[in-house]
């Protein structure tokens, strides 16, 4: 009961924290709000914290507290649904309401927060348009005509539509600090949130920056303002480097570059370093502080997966399918758990020394304590390269092959399993998109003979392939699907093989015939396992640390390269009353002095994150029995699953008759496989959805529709 309460007060806090720092982004073009925060920072300048200190805990705080808070609001999450949850008009929003090739698969969620946004900007950039329209004043560097001086105000607005993107840029891509925990999107979803915000922020900067050279340009000034780091104000110089630097990044990170040259996106995208330090020098230190929130995660981050990715573990084994895909096993920490669904990023520095890749967990904590499994289709450049290797070592005559260094961050997943939370599943997978399920599968069979919590009893699988080799995949569950129980649950297989002709054989003979998957065993010098993340409550610890070691640096800094007598509010655009003081400190030099607060709040933050890692890595991993092979042996009534050839499925009716199996149920639906398939999928829960909404049949079963993502 006090855990309840306690939960309920941290998700208060939290959505009070999340309306107080939206409220200051919605007041902040408002005179009002000028005429306040001026005055607050003049009362704050000769304290000890400053008009800076004022800055970060208004406009960057609330982010940090909102990280701290959440992480302790999962950490004391349940990690099962104690009920089942009702069907909502909330609930409802979660499914897709656009299906779009285009657009892909937009939720009515997403689309509020999209659509509420765009209002959002367009109420950002009436109120400071009109403002500055209103109290019109000529910039006395530049002889401009009316009609120049409103089109290089317009041009400076597009600049903070820019800056409002920015803020949330980052949050989407952050990993172990992931704030979209809370909100239950996992790191793979979240990625598209960071691909519009960074496709707006381009174009923003773009018509700021391209308008401002044309306003140059036509006024025959551009040759003097082009190169120009003036000492206080704007510096131009600054901003074209920060928007050459992101269209850059913009570019190569198209479908077009990054599918066909994943190694060149990767690398140019490392550029975020330079785009993020030169806006700085050019928007200053007020404007940095509004973004600052997540640059501040952004970075932590960066370093605790770093430290987490060492040292290097070795693969334990390999299992070559003749799909030519891999099945990789690693050694696990036995009090590392993780949540079916979860992903692990994997790197191997004989490949490569700077990718990493994400692949989903097949294999399930609660089943194993001491290893973790993944599955690699090997399409790509990259992972046919960890074929080839493999097969080599396959190749050689050697009793016990060499060890293979990896690196692992993660495992990534969701907080708690919530889709217990529904009566029956039905699990779509497409290829190499059956990954997550194996593991989801695998946690219902541990969970039969517990009480822990409940699951629902009717789970059917619908597993669509291009080849009857690729069944084979099936191999981690496989004694789950031959040995059926219809005591607490039931799992049925519907199998789809589309590119061949074939009538005889079942699903049974297919699982059976393992023969041609290959196994090879790998030397372990190393003494190291996948230890996972630190714990919730250090994250959010640490979180705290480096924002303590933040402010006091700064205050520091400040009052050390910025003395009173000559400080000055550090503002862009200086008041006339201040051009008398001809010893003036550059505007830069706060910009510097942030960096570097930050740089040593994260290096602080760091070495307490070493120090932890080093603790947990002292013990030696516990010996790992690999025991690879399952019982196939049927123990109970069988029932034979389906299997179709050289047809796709009908979704529609595999949906209808999957309804009236369950009688009424509330059933989830989980996608994971190529986009064509997903949208098909969305398209027909969308499609029962309106149809029981337009019918008023409360009461009668509904498709919800949660879309997995997988990376090769």
């Amino acid at each position: 009961m006090g855990k309840t309460i306690l939960l309920a007060v941290l998700k208060l806090l939290m959505i009070l924290i999340v309306a107080g720092w939206i409220s200051i982004w919605i007041l902040k073009p408002t005179n009002l709000w000028t005429r306040k925060w001026r005055g607050a920072e003049d009362s704050a300048r000769p304290t000890l914290f400053g008009y800076y200190g004022l800055n970060f805990a208004v406009n960057t705080f609330p982010v940090l507290a909102l990280a701290i808070i959440g992480f302790v609001f999962l950490h004391l999450l349940p990690r099962e649904p104690r009920i089942r949850r009702e069907r909502s008009s909330a609930a409802a929003l979660s499914n897709p309401l656009v299906v779009n090739s285009t657009l892909g698969i937009l939720s009515g969620s997403e689309i509020l927060l999209v659509f509420l946004f765009i209002i959002f900007l367009v109420w950002t950039y009436y109120a400071r348009i009109s403002n500055d329209f209103k109290k019109l004043m000529p910039v006395k560097s530049l002889k401009l005509d009316t009609w120049q001086l409103k089109y290089l105000r317009v041009a400076t607005r597009f600049g903070l539509l820019a800056e409002a993107c920015l803020a949330l840029l980052l949050l989407p891509v952050l990993r172990g600090l992931s704030l979209f925990r809370v909100l239950g999107i996992q790191f793979e979803a979240s990625v598209r949130y960071h691909i519009w915000l960074g496709t707006a922020i381009v174009f923003f900067a773009t018509v700021h920056g391209g308008s401002t050279l044309f306003v140059w340009g036509t006024s025959h000034h551009i040759q003097d303002e082009v190169w120009r780091w003036q000492k206080t104000g704007r510096i131009y110089l600054a901003g074209e480097i920060a928007l050459i630097t992101g269209l850059v990044m913009w570019i190569t990170s198209l479908p077009q570059i990054r599918r066909k040259n994943f190694e060149f996106f990767y690398y140019t995208h490392h550029l975020y370093t330079i785009f993020l330090i030169f806006f700085m020098f050019h928007a200053g230190d007020r404007h940095l502080y509004m973004v600052f929130g997540g640059i501040f995660l952004f970075g932590l981050d960066k370093l605790l997966r770093l430290i987490q990715s060492r040292p290097e573990t070795c693969i334990l084994s390999a299992q070559v399918f003749p799909c030519k895909a891999i099945e990789l096993t690693l050694p696990k920490d036995p009090s590392l758990k993780f949540t079916p669904t979860s992903i692990i990023f994997m790197k191997i520095p004989i490949i490569s020394k700077f990718q990493w890749h994400s692949f989903s967990i097949t294999s399930s904590s609660s089943v194993d304590d001491n290893t973790i499994s993944l599955l690699v289709k090997c399409d790509g450049e990259w992972t046919s390269s960890l074929y080839q290797m493999i097969h080599a070592e396959l190749d050689s005559d050697a009793d016990q092959m060499r060890c293979i260094p990896v690196a692992i961050e993660g495992p990534y997943g969701p907080a708690t399993l919530d889709f217990l939370r529904y009566d029956s599943l039905l699990l779509v997978a497409g290829g190499i998109g059956i990954t997550p399920f194996l593991s989801i599968l695998q946690e219902f069979s541990s969970a039969q003979n517990s009480s822990r919590y409940k699951f629902p009893p009717k789970v059917q699988l619908i597993y669509v392939t291009k080849s009857s080799q690729e069944i084979c995949l099936l191999n981690a569950i496989s004694s789950l699907i031959l040995n059926q129980s219809s005591e607490k649950w039931h799992l049925k297989v519907k199998v789809f093989v589309t590119q061949e002709e074939r009538s005889s054989a079942t699903v049974r003979e297919l699982l059976n015939d393992l023969s041609l998957a290959q196994t090879i065993r790998f030397s372990t010098q190393s003494k190291y396992a996948v230890h996972g993340l630190e714990s919730l409550v250090w994250m959010a610890a640490l979180v705290g640390i480096s924002s303590i070691v933040f402010l006091i640096f700064l205050i520091c800094l400040n009052h050390i390269f910025v003395p009173s007598e000559k400080k000055g509010p550090s503002e862009k655009l200086a008041a006339p009353s201040e051009k008398e003081s001809k010893e003036k400190t550059p505007s830069w030099v706060a910009d510097l002095i942030i960096l570097s607060s930050f740089i040593i709040a994260i290096t602080t933050s760091t070495l307490v994150a070493i120090i932890l890692r080093w603790k947990r890595l002292k013990k030696d991993i516990p010996p790992v029995s690999q025991n690879k092979g399952k019982a196939m042996e049927t123990a109970g009534p069988f029932e034979e699953h389906e299997i179709h050839f050289g047809r796709r499925p009908n979704f529609e009716e595999l949906f209808s008759k999957f309804l009236d199996e369950t009688g009424g149920s509330d059933t989830g639906v989980l996608v994971c496989g190529p986009e064509s398939m997903k949208e098909s999928v969305a398209l027909i829960c969308q499609q029962k959805s309106q149809y029981f909404r337009m019918n008023a049949k409360k009461n009668k079963p509904g498709f919800n529709f949660h879309s997995l993502n997988f990376t090769l």
